[in-house]
């Protein structure tokens, strides 16, 4: 008797288990639902969409709705112009400037750089860029915003 009494709660732990495992797999399908295709993973700069701004424009690559939060995008800035003043914020970013001069600002400091130069900004620093040419300034900018 005893040993039919542990067969059952074997059999139902088990089973609560297997249909734990099951829960858990459908999350883990759901979360990796989006198929990637050499259609949507490839994205070619299109500027009748890009995004103006009050300085030139911003065009995403990758928006924080394709893969974890993770983005990039490439600001084009005129010039001796900024995006914003200097500011924090959570999300650590990276900028690689494509053309132009950039004054870049960290915790008080500059640094002024031509093109092939990176930036990084760990995150809460007061951080910004600018253009310091006499040209248009293109740098790209990735970030990892929080999942939502």
């Amino acid at each position: 008797m005893k040993i039919a009494k542990i067969i059952k709660v074997v059999l139902v732990v088990l089973m609560a288990q297997q249909a734990a495992m099951s829960q858990e797999s459908k999350k883990e399908e759901k979360s990796t639902d989006k198929k990637f295709t050499i259609e949507n993973c490839v994205n070619h700069f299109e500027l009748d969409k890009s995004v103006k701004t009050k300085v030139g424009y911003q065009y995403w690559f990758i928006d924080q709705n394709f893969i974890d939060g993770n983005t990039l995008k490439m600001s084009v800035v005129g010039p001796h112009l900024s995006t914003h003043p200097p500011h924090r914020h959570i999300e650590e970013e990276f900028f690689f400037i494509l053309e132009g001069t950039a004054t870049f600002y960290l915790e008080g400091k500059t640094v002024t750089a031509e093109a092939y130069t990176s930036f990084y900004c760990h995150s809460n620093m007061e951080h910004g860029i600018s253009n310091a040419g006499d040209t248009e300034l293109k740098y790209l900018v990735m970030k990892k915003y929080d999942k939502k």
